[in-house]
C-alpha cells in the first residue's frame, strides 16, 4: 500500500516537471522566433534539446589603422649603393666585381657604419681645413649627429630612460659650446647653425619654480622695496624744502 502512494506522488512529480519544461520550451522558442522575425538575429534558431539556442552574431572587420609617420631619418639621404667609410678611398673597389662592391656598400652596411658616415659628412660642412678633428665646429658636428640618432631612437622605444638622459646631456654640452662659440666668433656661429641645420634658443632668465612660497615672498619683497623707494622720496622732498628754506633766510638776511 505504501509502495503504491509512493509511486503515485512520483509519477505526479514528473508530469509537473515535464509540463514545466514543455512550457519553458515554447516560451523560449516564441522569444527567439519573434527576435529572428524583427531581424536581431541573423539566421534560423538553431535548438538543441529543450532550449533553441541563437546563431552567433556576424561581427565585421575594422578599419585598419593607419600607422604614424614619424620625421624623416638623418640617414635617409645616404645611398645605398655608397661605399662604406673604410673602403670608399680604396682605388681598386671600384675595379672589382659587383657582388663585392654591394657586399662593401651602404646596403648591407649596420646602423653604426652608416652613423659613423653621417658624422663624417657633418663634420666635412663645418671643419676649418682636412686635418681638423678637436675643433668647436666638429664637436658640434658629431654632438647633433649623436643626438637625431638619440631622437630617432626614442620615437621607437620612448621608454629608454638611459639614451634619454644620454640625449639630455648631449644637448646640454652642444649648448655650452655653441654659447661660446657665439661670443667668441658670431659669423662662424652663424655658419654652423645654418651648415648643420640648428636652431638656437636663448636659456630663459630665470629658471627657479614657481611656488606659492616663492609667490608670496616676492609680492612682500615688492612692496618693501616699494615702501623703501617712497621714504627715500619723501626724505629728498624735505631736504629740497629745507635747502629752500635756508637760501630764502639767507636772502631776507642780505636784504636787511
Amino acid at each position: 500500500m505504501f509502495s503504491s502512494c509512493g509511486l503515485r506522488a512520483v509519477l505526479k512529480s514528473a508530469g509537473g516537471v515535464f509540463r514545466e519544461s514543455s512550457a519553458l520550451y515554447t516560451a523560449v522558442s516564441a522569444r527567439a522566433s519573434t527576435c529572428s522575425g524583427s531581424g536581431l538575429l541573423s539566421g534560423p534558431a538553431v535548438s538543441k534539446g529543450s532550449f533553441a539556442v541563437a546563431p552567433p552574431v556576424r561581427h565585421y572587420a575594422r578599419v585598419a589603422k593607419k600607422k604614424k609617420t614619424g620625421p624623416e631619418s638623418q640617414l635617409g639621404d645616404l645611398l645605398p649603393t655608397m661605399l662604406k667609410m673604410d673602403y670608399a678611398a680604396v682605388p681598386l673597389v671600384q675595379s672589382t666585381d659587383d657582388l663585392v662592391k654591394r657586399l662593401l656598400s651602404l646596403e648591407l652596411a649596420s646602423h653604426r657604419e652608416k652613423l659613423q658616415l653621417k658624422k663624417e659628412q657633418l663634420i666635412a660642412k663645418v671643419q676649418r681645413d682636412e686635418n681638423d678633428r678637436n675643433s668647436v665646429e666638429v664637436q658640434v658636428a658629431i654632438l647633433t649627429a649623436r643626438i637625431r640618432n638619440y631622437q630617432e631612437h626614442l620615437q621607437k622605444h620612448h621608454k629608454d630612460k638611459a639614451n634619454k638622459r644620454r640625449m639630455l646631456m648631449a644637448i646640454d654640452r652642444r649648448k655650452k659650446l655653441l654659447k661660446n662659440l657665439r661670443l667668441v666668433r658670431f659669423d662662424t656661429f652663424e655658419r654652423v647653425c645654418e651648415q648643420l641645420g640648428i636652431t638656437y634658443t636663448f636659456p630663459p632668465e630665470y629658471y627657479r619654480r614657481a611656488t606659492r612660497r616663492w609667490l608670496a615672498k616676492k609680492e612682500f619683497c615688492i612692496k618693501v622695496f616699494k615702501a623703501v623707494q617712497k621714504q627715500k622720496a619723501e626724505q629728498k622732498m624735505k631736504q629740497r624744502s629745507g635747502t629752500t628754506e635756508t637760501e630764502a633766510k639767507a636772502s631776507e638776511a642780505q636784504t636787511q
